[in-house]
């Protein structure tokens, strides 16, 4: 990501996997035999079988779907409507890969993430948290004025894509109308490896209309020109190729 802005995973949230781990729990496991390691007719203790499978759940979302099919966005958003939702508002997300790898820049999406991006503003007292240890924000934002003093906390950081960066935005004379933005929903983009922009680009809960806005938001922030393909997703539910 761009300087300034946390790196943030494209996949489920820690708030998502708490309540995914609590619908788990109210959810009872039946083993073969009712008991995991019920004997046998024989005497001997069942093992359980070591071959990892599918859900029946996502078992039965793959094949609603044809893999070699590009969907129009109209169609990939009624698909992903229709899939059994999981225990909590999931993430809606784009994997685009690109042409090329030098892909980037800033977007505000018309509708937001549906996520609160923390946005903190570098003052000698938020430095001296950061010196102990404490990161409790997504971004920050610095005046050029301040940039000398974070310099002693550049190896925290840094490795965390925090520092501030005028390619990012996150250096400005003016930290509290850059805040306001990215609270609103602005946020960087760059290629990864493959080379490939991962976004988050809403909630299921925004619904069809509201995730199509922002799905073409960004898709035009990238550049169709330069998008080789791209694909749709919620947090738990199969990929699903669109049209771009």
């Amino acid at each position: 990501m761009g300087g300034g802005e946390r790196v943030v995973m494209v996949g489920p949230t820690e708030e998502e996997l708490e309540k995914l781990e609590e619908t788990k729990k109210q959810t009872p496991e039946i083993t073969e035999g009712k008991l995991s390691g019920a004997k046998s007719a024989s005497g001997g203790s069942k093992k359980a079988s070591k071959k990892k499978e599918r859900s029946k759940k996502y078992t039965a979302k793959i094949v609603t779907l044809d893999k070699n099919k590009q969907y129009s966005l109209k169609e990939a958003l009624g698909i992903l409507s229709k899939f059994e939702k999981a225990g909590f508002d999931e993430t809606v997300e784009l994997h685009i890969n690109t042409l090329d790898g030098s892909v980037s820049g800033r977007m505000s999406l018309p509708h937001g993430t549906g996520k609160k991006t923390k946005v903190a503003n570098a003052t000698d007292e938020l430095i001296a948290e950061i010196e102990k240890g404490k990161i409790d924000f997504d971004v920050l934002v610095a005046t050029p004025q301040m940039m000398p003093k974070l310099a002693k906390v550049a190896k925290v950081l840094g490795p965390r894509g925090l520092m501030p960066n005028p390619k990012a935005g996150t250096i400005t004379d003016k930290p509290e109308d850059v805040i306001k933005k990215f609270e609103a929903g602005q946020i960087n983009f760059k290629t990864e490896k493959a080379p490939i922009v991962h976004l988050s680009v809403g909630k299921l809960s925004f619904g069809p209309e509201k995730l199509s806005e922002n799905i073409e938001t960004a898709i035009d922030a990238i550049n169709r020109s330069k998008i080789r393909n791209v694909t749709l997703k919620s947090t738990m539910s199969p990929g699903i190729k669109i049209q771009v």
